[in-house]
């Protein structure tokens, strides 16, 4: 348990690093604005430091959760999305590892299947929606349907839309679409957090090398991913106009810097402490009647042979 005078002395420090990257609205977002090798002034010797608060963290986050599912009245779904390399899997194991692994739950989007294409871009996500009490997590989410699709357009045509939707503000279209499905979830009780880790690509091109140079991470390669790379000026332009559609107070985005590692964390980390912590979770008050029957049952233990 963290001392009160220390808990609050994180809690500050998680608020203001985390307004250091939020946007809650988007309108003139660019993303030239964040620096993807920012760590707010620390400094590689900060590193232990930082880490000890990322410790601190997670345990903060840990207390937060038994109140979340305790309470049983809000969900949370944080949404990751990133360039390849930008360290997604990473930071959600390291952030999330305090977490009691039964209120929490990780989904990875993939290419959508044949039944998945039959539905609408929604349904799929939808179906992996954290019920109140959890913590939902996206890894990638239905914003892939304003970001790779849009970059290959011939994506498109798998989802056997009607001709006559398939205009040239079908991508507008959709962040209206899903700017209104998160106002629904947060009028439901559903705190909607989204994370967009920014990576450069120096960076990304030095990570590509490391997992072919460490046989330990060739397995994490794919020739694929290099083809990607090939429209990242694309994927640059699609994310920085995804942000500002959809960035709005009650879903806001934390356009992360992700060149370090470690800070990326920190970060994330901090936003979601501070997301929770404005929540106000307690523990179940206990009534009469329940406290009644806690007497009757240590009646009942105690007079045991």
């Amino acid at each position: 348990m963290i001392a009160a005078k220390d808990r609050d002395t994180l809690l500050s420090q998680c608020h203001k690093l985390a307004k250091a990257y939020q946007v809650v609205d988007g309108e003139g977002f660019r993303l030239a604005s964040v620096d993807p090798n920012d760590t707010l002034h620390l400094q590689r010797d900060d590193k232990a430091m930082a880490m000890q608060r990322l410790s601190e963290g997670t345990s903060l986050l840990a207390e937060f959760q038994e109140r979340l599912y305790a309470q049983d009245r809000w969900g949370v779904l944080l949404i990751f999305q990133a360039m390849d390399a930008a360290g997604k899997d990473g930071t959600i194991k390291h952030v999330m590892s305090g977490v009691n692994p039964q209120g929490c739950h990780v989904t990875s989007f993939k290419a959508p299947t044949a039944t998945e294409l039959d539905h609408d871009y929604l349904w799929r996500c939808q179906q992996a929606l954290p019920e109140r009490g959890r913590i939902g997590i996206f890894n990638r989410s239905y914003y892939e349907e304003t970001l790779v699709v849009r970059v290959h357009p011939e994506l498109l045509q798998k989802q056997q839309l009607p001709p006559s939707l398939l205009g040239d503000d079908i991508w507008k279209r959709r962040c209206s679409e899903i700017r209104h499905f998160e106002d629904y979830l947060s009028n439901n009780g559903i705190i909607v957090l989204k994370f967009f880790l920014h990576l450069s690509r120096k960076e990304q091109k030095r990570r590509f090398l490391e997992r072919l140079d460490n046989p330990d991470k060739n397995w994490k390669f794919s020739l694929g991913d290099i083809h990607e790379r090939a429209h990242w000026d694309a994927y640059m332009k699609a994310y920085e106009e995804m942000i500002q559609r959809t960035a709005r107070p009650s879903a806001p985005w934390h356009v992360v810097p992700a060149d370090n590692k470690w800070f990326t964390r920190i970060a994330v980390a901090a936003s979601i402490i501070d997301a929770m912590a404005r929540l106000d979770l307690r523990l179940p008050h206990l009534g009469e009647e329940a406290r009644r029957q806690l007497e009757e049952g240590r009646r009942l233990l105690l007079a045991e042979d």
